[in-house]
């Protein structure tokens, strides 16, 4: 295995931040700060630092490391041939921690040198009703920041109190651009944010609309969750002592709708797309990679795989994906641009089976309450109005079911699952005994699934057939 170090060459001290970004994870630090980090290596662009914002209690030994190592890290981006290119990133040039020093956040919001606000603060983590894509006033944090202004805990209470602290001061407007994958993640952002405000600060929301630009866009690379044996296996290769490296595969995606209201990076020059319409890209990544992520994950974990790659070595899995990809998304998803639509699922395969970065099937999983409504019900509303063979969605909704239901795989082996945003109502259908009941999820809910004959028939059957014969055999009997 080939691995070579590279380094920054600016001088740090130089680098001003004029981005703020809420959300320090894996993939801000494989996708934007990577971009970030080559774009600051020009001159004429060291007002774009970034100073990382965290706001969650679980972020504080992620903020410790980092601030431990002055926002430094290192990511191993890993080629589909094997070779490994690692490179240590300086574009995180400051790291707050909300719970500990909330002042600070609110004050670096304010400050005149911020001109971007970026996010990845996950698919649920616009606070928008599944069914209705309503805002969710109904959120404890949201109504303790509602009563208390000036005290934030959530992010929507932090951008709103530093905005208009930016306001008090007779401070210029900002971009708030959407990390997270989202269909028009820009609209969704504002809808989300805009919400919040009107109802605590009318004349805020008012300046918001004139002074903050929310645009669209659509960021791709596969990152990993990193894990403690994954922390010494890639300091091991780098010869570095980093506590918190990041690792991830060689492509990379980022298309922005070119609307900025206080200036911008000149991240064209280091591979970003700017358009003045993200929406076919979007639909695209989407429909393709982010649904065929999800349509895997569960089948896979039940199979008892718990790799990405190992599941995409599997033909079966393999199959499965592309009759989706070719059948299913194909004929509702227009090609943006130049893009060669059969090249981009072909690579989407190899990506998916690349041995290097072997992704966690349980990072797919993770919160499919949030990812269905957005990765899979817009297809599938398309599919059920064209009288579309329904056959692998069924399955797949089958074994969500199965998933969430039992926690044991095809082998007996049992598992805890992650979903955060399970309501009440949602306990109760995933215990019935009924599967049908099932339909009645708050994620599905805008499909009115149960009254649908055509995904009702296969879709129990699957359900009996997953529980008694198992999820590969069941799997196996779709394939043709």
């Amino acid at each position: 295995m080939n691995t070579s170090v590279t380094s920054y060459r600016y001088d740090r001290q130089d680098i001003q931040a004029g981005i703020l970004h809420i959300g320090v994870g894996n993939f801000h630090r494989a996708h934007q700060a990577f971009y970030t980090n080559q774009v600051l290596e020009s001159p004429d662009q060291r007002q774009w630092g970034i100073c990382g914002v965290a706001l969650l209690p679980s972020d504080e030994a992620l903020v410790r490391k980092l601030t431990q190592q002055k926002g430094e890290y290192s990511l191993t981006v890993c080629g589909r041939e094997g070779q490994d290119q690692v490179y240590v990133i300086g574009a995180l040039i400051e790291v707050i921690w909300g719970v500990s020093d909330p002042e600070a956040v609110l004050n670096k919001m304010a400050d005149e040198a911020i001109r971007i606000l970026t996010l990845t603060i996950t698919e649920g983590g616009y606070n928008l009703d599944k069914a209705t894509q309503a805002f969710n006033f109904e959120h404890e944090g949201v109504k303790h920041d509602l009563a208390f202004p000036a005290q934030p805990q959530t992010v929507f209470g932090f951008v709103a109190e530093g905005l208009r602290r930016r306001k008090a001061a007779g401070h210029q407007g900002l971009t708030i651009l959407s990390c997270d994958n989202l269909q028009h993640n820009g609209h969704t952002t504002r809808k989300a944010f805009l919400s919040f405000i009107e109802a605590q600060d009318a004349s805020l929301a008012e300046w918001v609309k004139s002074h903050v630009t929310f645009p669209n866009s659509m960021v791709d690379r596969i990152t990993p969750v990193t894990l403690p044996e994954d922390v010494q296996r890639l300091n091991t290769r780098s010869g570095l002592n980093d506590q918190v490296p990041v690792y991830c595969e060689d492509f990379i995606q980022w298309v922005i709708e070119d609307d900025f209201m206080a200036g911008r990076p000149a991240w064209e020059r280091v591979g970003v797309e700017f358009t003045a319409d993200v929406s076919a890209y979007e639909t695209m990544k989407l429909s393709l990679l982010n649904a065929s992520h999800t349509l895997l994950s569960y089948p896979a974990f039940l199979a008892g795989y718990r790799k990405v790659d190992d599941a995409m070595h599997d033909p079966v899995f393999v199959q499965f994906v592309r009759n989706f990809m070719d059948r299913d998304v194909t004929p509702y998803v227009p090609a943006p641009g130049n893009t060669n639509l059969e090249l981009y699922k072909q690579t989407l395969v190899e990506r998916f089976a690349n041995r290097s970065v072997s992704d966690q099937l349980s990072r797919l999983c993770f919160d499919g309450i949030s990812k269905f409504p957005v990765y899979i019900l817009p297809n599938l509303a398309h599919m059920i109005r064209d009288q579309k063979d329904l056959t692998r969605l069924a399955f797949l909704f089958a074994s969500y079911r199965h998933y969430l239901k039992y926690k044991t795989d095809d082998s007996g082996q049992t598992f805890d699952i992650a979903e955060p945003w399970l309501t009440t109502e949602d306990e109760r259908v995933i215990a019935s005994e009924d599967p049908v009941e099932f339909l009645g999820l708050s994620a599905f809910q805008s499909l009115n699934l149960e009254s649908v004959k055509d995904f009702v028939g296969p879709y129990r059957a699957f359900a009996k057939r997953i529980q008694g014969e198992g999820v590969k055999v069941t799997l196996e009997s779709i394939l043709h």
